[in-house]
C-alpha cells in the first residue's frame, strides 16, 4: 500500500507543478512535455500497483506452516523493516518538499551566497554546476561543433546596429555577445534585469551588474546571466532593483575576473516592475 501512496504522491506532484506553472522553476520549458508525460506514466504505474496489491495473497500464507516450497507462493525473504523505512523516506521526501516547501525567488542574495565569479572565462564549466554572467553551452558540445553552432546563432544579432534582448532570446543573445564581443563593439543593446553591486574594491559607484536568472536545461545548470553596466557618474542603484537599459557595448579589463569583458555604457534607462516570469530559458 505504501508503494501505491508514493506513486499517487508523485503523480499529484507533477500535476500540481504543471497546473500552477511552478514546473518552469525547475526545467527549461522546452522539455516540459517529458514531465507532462510522466503524469500519465505514473498514473498507469499506480493502476498496475493497485492490481498487484489486489491480487496479492502473501498475507494469507505468511504464517501457514503447511505451505511447502512447491506450493506456488513467493518464499523470498522480505526486506528488513529498517530498509523499507529508509527507502520509503527517500521517495517521500521530494513529494513533501515539492508540495509544501515554498519556491523561493532567486535574487542578489543568491548570487552573494554562491559567490560571484566568471567561470565562463575560466573555462571551468562542468555539467551540473551553476554558471555566472556568461551563458556557456560549450560543455555540451565538442569545440568544433560549438563554434559552428554559435557562428550560426550570432548572425541574427549582428544585423544592423541594434541588439534587443527579450525573454525569448536573452540567453542566446548574451552567449553570442560573450562569444565574439569584438563584433558587437559600438552596437546599441537593450535589455532588462535586476541590479547587483559586486563586493570588490575596484568597482565604481556607477558600475554594477544587470542580471537575470536563466535555465539552460534544468535547475542544475541554471545561473545568473547578464553584463556589467556603467551609468553616468552620480547614478547608483541598490540590489534587486529591476531596470531596463539601453546603451553601447564596449569592453574593459575587469581586475576581479582577470579578463576583458564586454560591458554596456548606458545612455538611457528606466525602472520597471519585476516581471511575472523572472526566469529566462535557453532556446536551440
Amino acid at each position: 500500500m505504501i508503494r501505491i501512496l508514493i506513486l499517487i504522491g508523485f503523480t499529484f506532484l507533477f500535476m500540481h507543478l504543471h497546473a500552477t506553472g511552478d514546473i518552469s522553476k525547475y526545467i527549461n520549458m522546452k522539455y516540459s512535455y517529458i514531465s507532462f508525460s510522466a503524469i500519465f506514466i505514473l498514473g498507469f504505474l499506480t493502476l498496475v500497483q493497485f492490481y498487484i496489491y489486489g491480487k496479492s495473497d502473501d498475507g494469507e500464507h505468511e504464517h501457514d506452516d503447511s505451505c511447502t516450497p512447491d506450493c506456488g507462493h513467493d518464499h523470498h525473504k522480505k526486506p528488513s523493516r529498517l530498509k523499507n523505512v529508509t527507502v520509503n523516506s527517500i521517495l517521500i521526501f521530494p513529494i513533501i518538499s515539492g508540495l509544501f516547501f515554498p519556491i523561493a525567488s532567486l535574487d542578489s542574495e543568491t548570487v552573494k551566497t554562491k559567490g560571484f565569479h566568471f567561470k565562463g572565462l575560466e573555462n571551468e564549466g562542468d555539467f551540473g554546476e551553476h554558471q555566472f554572467l556568461k551563458p556557456d553551452t560549450s560543455v555540451y558540445y565538442g569545440k568544433e561543433s560549438y563554434n559552428s553552432i554559435m557562428d550560426k546563432e550570432l548572425k541574427p544579432f549582428t544585423k544592423g546596429n541594434q541588439v534587443v534582448l527579450n525573454d525569448k532570446n536573452y540567453l542566446k543573445g548574451m552567449e553570442s555577445i560573450y562569444y565574439k564581443p569584438g563584433i558587437f563593439l559600438g552596437k546599441n543593446v537593450q535589455f532588462k534585469g535586476f541590479t547587483y553591486n559586486a563586493e570588490d574594491q575596484t568597482a565604481k559607484s556607477n558600475e554594477l551588474f544587470l542580471l537575470r536568472f536563466g535555465i539552460i536545461h534544468c535547475i542544475a545548470d541554471s545561473g545568473v546571466f547578464g553584463m556589467m553596466v556603467e551609468f553616468p557618474k552620480g547614478t547608483s542603484f541598490p540590489n534587486d532593483r529591476w531596470i531596463e537599459i539601453e546603451g553601447s557595448i564596449e569592453t574593459q579589463y575587469y581586475q576581479p575576473f582577470k579578463a576583458d569583458i564586454p560591458y554596456v555604457k548606458v545612455k538611457d534607462w528606466k525602472e520597471i516592475e519585476k516581471p511575472k516570469e523572472e526566469y529566462v530559458y535557453r532556446g536551440y
